[in-house]
């Protein structure tokens, strides 16, 4: 229905998502409500608040479902493997009998994983290895492309007929389990997931004098799906701005312009204000707070946050005509990884409410006028702070 409603406008809007924002308390506090945020402090009185569900309440979102569910793409209807994203992220062209899979090199020993990311190795590293696994060409009647990622990522992709994405992931999710191979879901999937299996073992193979990239995990297998863009169905001119592959693979799905400006926020910030005339709509994605997250650390989850909020002033300065803030998902430092906690939500504009509320935090969120919302219900209301949806009905 938003669709047939879409129409134009001169009104810009610009989407900041700060990964795994969300926090519980640790003690009295989260890292948002800890952190130093004067920038943010005096943007918040002037905004709407409330609290944002990715896929909806107590599911714990994935980047990709999460993501599209803040681009207006229900993510229980549109669901894409994480692998096709990085793969675009990384650059790879991507045609319709590929199977792509994301990848980490990780520490094995006596067949448990002790490392899912291989002690975070640097991405030179992992761009040497990633050439010593270039030697593996082809497996069977398939063929085998593979680029190197940041840190321990990576990604595969396979090329052949009759590949499926019904296969579980080779990987165990956690470090210290037993490794696991892939499993066909589907019967048609068994061809896939031998394939699959016989890469590993010949990467191995060949890192096995390796001290702590001696193995690898695949997972999220995705071929690539029939998806409206976002100028097809918003009318809206997009940029992304991100410097993590999968960021920009979910851009370049959606047929947004993506640019990685590199990791400095202020250099981001700014690269924003250069290249915004050129669109209706730039996302901006950072990832430091969710590694933080992931990682268990309180404090270097504040410090991050307070680093944004510090090269904040060049975007607020602005005053793009409808500005949010919010993330694709929570990520607890208690928990070490992504939860359901719903995700804290600012929006300002000329037409949003002022809320009054003196700081963004999750606390003050939760008394904002914008509710509690799912995540496919945030793009509408930025199209209609931005004057772009005309009325329903008569």
């Amino acid at each position: 229905m938003i669709d047939d409603l879409v129409i134009k406008s001169d009104h810009k809007i610009c989407l900041l998502v700060i990964d795994g924002l969300g926090d519980i308390p640790s003690g009295d506090q989260t890292p948002l409500e800890r952190a130093k945020t004067p920038n943010l402090d005096a943007l918040a009185p002037s905004s709407a608040m409330g609290l944002l569900y990715p896929v909806a309440p107590g599911i714990t979102p994935g980047s990709g479902p999460g993501h599209l569910a803040l681009f207006g793409y229900d993510p229980l209807k549109n669901q894409i493997g994480r692998g096709l994203l990085e793969a675009l992220g990384v650059g790879i062209e991507v045609g319709p009998d590929d199977l792509c899979l994301r990848a980490n090199f990780a520490t094995l020993k006596d067949n448990v994983v002790v490392d899912r990311r291989a002690g975070r190795i640097s991405t030179d590293e992992n761009i040497r290895l990633c050439r010593r696994l270039s030697q593996i060409k082809e497996i069977e009647d398939v063929t085998v492309r593979i680029k190197s990622g940041k840190e321990h990522r990576f990604v595969v992709v396979f090329n052949g007929k009759r590949l499926s994405a019904d296969v579980a992931d080779a990987d165990p999710q956690k470090s210290g389990k037993e490794m696991v191979l892939a499993k066909a879901i589907l019967p048609d999937a068994e061809k896939t997931a031998r394939i699959i299996n016989s890469y590993i073992s010949l990467a191995d193979e060949v890192l096995g004098d390796e001290e702590r990239a001696n193995h690898i995990l695949l997972r999220g297998a995705a071929s690539y799906p029939d998806l409206r863009t976002m100028e097809e169905r918003y009318k809206l001119k997009c940029l992304a701005l991100a410097s993590y592959p999968m960021y920009l693979g979910i851009a370049r799905l959606l047929g947004m312009v993506a640019i990685n400006p590199g990791p400095d926020y202020r250099t981001l910030f700014e690269t924003y204000v250069k290249e915004k005339e050129k669109y209706d709509f730039v996302y901006i994605h950072i990832k430091e707070t969710d590694k933080a997250g992931e990682d268990g650390n309180f404090e270097e989850k504040t410090r991050v946050i307070e680093k944004i909020d510090s090269s904040l002033k060049v975007l607020i300065e602005d005053q793009p005509a409808v500005l949010a803030i919010t993330a694709d998902h929570s990520t607890p430092t208690k928990l070490r990884s992504h939860s359901w906690h719903p995700c804290p939500l600012l929006i300002k504009s000329t037409y949003s409410p002022q809320d009054r509320l003196p700081r963004f935090t999750e606390k003050n969120c939760t008394s904002g006028s914008i509710g509690h919302i799912r995540g496919i219900d945030l793009f509408p209301l930025l199209l209609a702070n931005s004057l772009r949806l005309k009325k329903y009905g008569a």
